[in-house]
């Protein structure tokens, strides 16, 4: 549907755009989908190899195709339309789900096939969010973008909280209930991603060459509100990362059983849905560069305070808090990159910095386990929380275009 600039002024809510509210449900879909499916293969893995080492090689073939990739997924989403490699992927999803209901019926799901899936679905991964993040701005007028990004996270939040529970009810009849679940979501997905009518966009196709393939790490290097932004990200992440020690912390520090561990895992998701809420009523508007940095330090703050807390109810309180700044740091930093980057190199901006994230999801949980290793957990959690601390304040200094940045639109 395409908007007069009167009109699109007017609205205030995303969700009353019909392309941009079938875009919302099909992503929780998605996220419920993925979710659910993601108890059923860290079980299954589980009690086939009864190996820790092989549920964390579970996240390695997950992130590995997002590297191998990332010269690769910028130039096609920059040059295809975006919708339909969506649907693409959610078509991939939900084959593979449906293939692993199949091999969990037949009694031939093993560890070998387990790995190929999930390597395959990092593969739709490292496309699907820089095709997501990039066909968004053409859903949706600029002034609401935050707004949109805040409504997309928060579903993404509620459905990490409620979806590992419901992979986990849904596991008592089975896990080919859980990967049926999970396919038919995918292609609730699919459906929903099909009648969506996204503008058309221009026909031309740039020749391939190296510096085409660069071109989103120069233009994220070139900017430096954008690589303040996402090189925070990255750092904070990477040393602020409590969450891979949550089993120690339950188990050993805070002295609770498995439902303890499980209220930890989902405090700051808890955080993150209601910030995101907040901020989807209530969107951003000036001062957002001091707002970000000043999120990425309580985010340190709330990790120094978990790492030394002993008792449970202040251990979820920090966790909570950590979940709320990081939001805000995701919806501030997302709408940057949209607004910042010419619809023609979203794909390629995307995909750096859907490499960022994952690198610092996963390289911070060795980071933050090494180090306790050495260390023990409470010091590894705290200095990763002094660590974030010292680098907002040196990014304060490093980059004063993104300290002084007042609003999320170019000037």
């Amino acid at each position: 549907m395409t908007l007069d600039a009167g009109a699109a002024e007017r609205i205030a809510n995303p969700l009353s755009l019909p392309d941009y509210r079938r875009y919302w449900l099909s992503r929780v879909a998605t996220t419920i989908a993925t979710q659910i499916q993601v108890v059923a293969v860290g079980w299954q893995m589980y009690e086939i190899t009864g190996s820790a080492l092989a549920l964390g090689l579970v996240g390695l073939f997950q992130f590995a195709p997002a590297l191998l990739l990332i010269m690769v997924v910028g130039p096609i989403v920059d040059r295809y339309d975006r919708r339909r490699i969506l649907m693409l992927c959610r078509l991939v999803q939900g084959g593979a789900a449906l293939s692993l209901a199949v091999a969990s019926l037949t009694g031939r799901l093993d560890q070998s096939l387990l790995y190929g899936l999930v390597f395959l679905l990092g593969i739709v991964g490292a496309f699907e969010m820089p095709a997501g993040q990039a066909m968004l701005p053409s859903l949706v007028p600029s002034h609401l973008l935050s707004r949109a990004v805040a409504l997309g996270s928060s579903a993404h939040q509620a459905a990490t909280i409620g979806g590992p529970a419901l992979g986990g009810f849904l596991y008592v009849a089975g896990p080919h209930t859980v990967y049926l679940s999970s396919g038919t979501l995918f292609l609730v997905s699919l459906l929903l991603l099909s009648r969506i009518q996204t503008r058309p966009r221009a026909a031309a196709r740039p020749k391939i060459s190296v510096e085409y393939l660069l071109a989103g790490m120069v233009f994220i290097r070139r900017h430096p509100v954008l690589l303040g932004a996402v090189s925070l990200d990255l750092f904070a992440v990477l040393l602020g990362g409590a969450t891979a020690l949550l089993p120690i912390y339950a188990k050993d520090i805070l002295h609770t059983g498995p439902w303890g561990l499980g209220l930890l895992r989902s405090a700051p998701a808890v955080g993150a849905l209601a910030v995101a809420l907040w901020l989807a009523r209530h969107p951003l508007q000036r001062r957002v560069g001091p707002l970000l940095l000043g999120a990425v330090a309580a985010f340190g703050a709330g990790t120094i305070v978990f790492g030394l807390s002993h008792w449970l109810p202040v251990s979820l309180g920090a966790l909570v808090v950590m979940g709320a700044a990081d939001m805000v740091s995701v919806v501030i930093r997302v709408s940057l990159m949209q607004l910042e980057t010419p619809d023609e190199m979203r794909g390629r901006v995307g995909a750096v910095n859907s490499l960022f994230v994952g690198a610092s999801n996963q390289i911070g949980e060795f980071e933050s386990g090494l180090l306790a290793a050495w260390l023990g957990a409470v010091p590894a959690v705290v200095l990763g929380g002094v660590g974030t601390l010292a680098v907002v304040a040196l990014w304060w200094r490093v980059f004063p275009l993104l300290a002084r940045r007042d609003r999320l639109e170019p000037d």
